[in-house]
């Protein structure tokens, strides 16, 4: 166990670029570039929003940032 806990410390960006890389190829080989594309997309707006919400920022600060001015 302390040997694949000294491999993720030491390669543990590696390792997630190899997955992150081989998910993304899945992804476009299932579904098609253009809609991986969107599917990534969408993903890193929520990761955004929710990282927004956990520190503790208000909805409209974060709909602001997103949306052009005068959408709301």
């Amino acid at each position: 166990m302390d040997f694949l806990h000294e491999l993720w410390v030491e390669h543990r960006g590696k390792i997630l670029g190899g997955i992150l890389g081989l998910l993304i190829g899945i992804i476009i080989i299932a579904i098609g570039f253009l809609k991986a594309l969107f599917v990534i997309l969408c993903a890193l707006v929520g990761y955004y929003i929710g990282k927004s919400i956990d520190n503790k920022e208000d909805i409209r600060d974060i709909l602001d940032k997103i949306l052009p001015p005068g959408s709301r």
